[in-house]
């Protein structure tokens, strides 16, 4: 599997015109960086509540199709990862008041790189029924992404030509 590379300048970058540079990765990798689907796709991302979170999903969903319509798997992997990134954030707001699951500072050396980097994990408070139900939302809709048929065939057709 190759590597999600952190070194591109990702803002000067226009990966609709470059898909040979994407990476799928892992899990969310590139989510924040890749454009112009960041640009596109994030405005819309919210999981303040299950209402906000419905419409959030929805509508990067329907984005989703419309990538998936003009065969461009970057961006419809991007809204996948939109939609997957939506479930883990309001999951994480469920079970951890304020979303911050680690105790102290990242690293200096460590910014940047995901993971806890040694850092102690918070104990959970109790779960937020409100994040807990966004979270629902976005799942179903990462998994109906993850189903999709004709995502299935150009990712791989992306991974033949690029690999992963």
């Amino acid at each position: 599997m190759r590597q999600f590379d952190y070194e591109l300048n990702y803002k000067e970058l226009n990966l609709r015109n470059s898909p040979e540079l994407y990476v799928i990765g892992k899990g969310e990798q590139g989510v924040l960086t890749v454009e112009p689907y960041k640009s596109e796709i994030l405005p819309f991302w919210r999981f303040k509540n299950p209402e906000v979170a419905t419409v959030s999903a929805n509508k990067i969903y329907a984005l989703f199709l419309d990538y998936l319509k003009d065969e461009d798997f970057v961006g419809a992997d991007m809204s996948r990862k939109f939609l997957q990134m939506g479930f883990t954030r309001a999951r994480r707001y469920a079970n951890y008041t304020g979303g911050k699951k680690y105790i102290g500072p990242v690293p200096a050396d460590k910014k940047g790189v995901s993971g806890s980097h040694g850092r102690e994990i918070k104990k959970r408070e109790g779960e937020d029924l409100v994040k807990a139900e966004s979270a629902k939302i976005f799942k179903m809709m990462w998994e109906r992404a993850e189903e999709n048929q004709k995502y299935k065939k150009l990712k791989e057709l992306f991974i033949d030509k690029y690999g992963r």
